[in-house]
C-alpha cells in the first residue's frame, strides 16, 4: 500500500450510525403513548431550534458549564415540545427522560450499509481503530447496543475530552492514543468542516464519505471521496 496507515478514526453519526427515522417522528410518538398530538414536522423544526439555540448557548453539551449532557439533552426535549406548544411539566418532564434513555439504544439508531464489514475488513488488516465524535457520553452505550463497540481500541466524544470538532485538539488527543504521528493515520466521516478538513489540518489524511447526489467539495480530490463504506480498502490499498 503507498498509505503507509496504522490508525483509522472514525466520525460516528451519519458516518457508520444514523437514525431509524427523523426525530419529529420519533418526538411524535412519544407524545401519543402520552395522548398529545404533534405534526412530527412541527416537531423536527421545533427540534432544529431548540438544539440550535441549545448549542450556542451551551456548547459541547454544556461541559464546564455544570450542566449534565443528561440536563443539556432534557432542556432541548422540553423546549422543542413547548415550541410546538405542549406546555404541562409533569408530561414534558416524563417525555424528556424517555427519550434521552430511547437514543441511547439501537431503538433509534441503525448501522449503516456496509459499515460492520467494513470495521470487520479494517480489523483484520491491523489497523488501530478509534472514534471521534462530537456525541455525548452515551456513546459507548450505543456502540455497543449496535454491536459496534468491540472493533475500537478507544472511543473519543467531545463531552469526554472538552472539544469538539474540527477543533484540533480532539484529533491530537486520537493521536496520541492512537501511539502514531499523524501521517499514519486516517479520518473517515460524512462532513466536510468537521472531519475531512479538520483531520488533514493536524496532517492526517482524510477520506470523506459523500453519498451519490450530495454536492462536491472544493478541493477534496476524488481519491479522497467514499461513495460507500464499502470503497474505502481499495483507496487505502491502491
Amino acid at each position: 500500500a503507498m498509505l503507509r496507515l496504522r490508525l483509522l478514526t472514525w466520525d460516528v453519526k451519519d458516518t457508520l450510525l444514523r437514525l431509524r427515522q427523523p426525530v419529529g417522528e420519533s418526538y411524535a410518538a412519544e407524545a401519543r403513548a402520552h395522548g398529545v398530538r404533534v405534526q412530527p414536522e412541527a416537531l423536527g423544526q421545533s427540534f432544529r431550534e431548540a438544539y440550535g439555540a441549545q448549542s450556542r448557548r451551551f456548547p459541547n453539551y454544556g461541559r464546564g458549564r455544570g450542566l449534565s449532557s443528561q440536563q443539556w439533552w432534557v432542556d432541548v426535549v422540553k423546549q422543542t415540545f413547548r415550541l410546538s406548544g405542549v406546555h404541562e411539566d409533569g408530561v414534558l418532564t416524563l417525555m424528556a427522560e424517555n427519550l434521552y434513555r430511547d437514543f441511547c439504544s439501537a431503538r433509534n439508531w441503525e448501522v449503516l450499509p456496509g459499515a460492520g464489514e467494513t470495521l470487520s475488513r479494517c480489523r483484520q488488516r491491523g489497523f488501530c481503530m478509534g472514534v471521534v465524535s462530537n456525541f455525548d457520553n452515551r456513546l459507548e452505550n450505543v456502540l455497543s447496543q449496535c454491536n459496534l463497540r468491540h472493533h475500537f481500541e478507544f472511543v473519543l466524544t467531545s463531552e469526554d475530552v472538552g472539544f469538539a470538532k474540527p477543533d484540533r485538539r480532539i484529533f491530537e488527543e486520537a493521536l496520541r492514543l492512537g501511539g502514531v504521528p499523524p501521517e499514519q493515520a486516517a479520518h473517515v466521516g460524512d462532513d466536510y468542516a468537521r472531519d475531512y478538513r479538520a483531520a488533514r489540518a493536524v496532517g492526517m489524511h482524510g477520506f470523506l464519505l459523500r453519498a451519490a447526489g450530495q454536492g462536491k467539495e472544493p478541493g477534496v480530490p476524488p481519491e479522497h471521496i467514499l461513495p460507500t463504506l464499502s470503497h474505502l480498502l481499495a483507496l487505502i490499498e491502491k
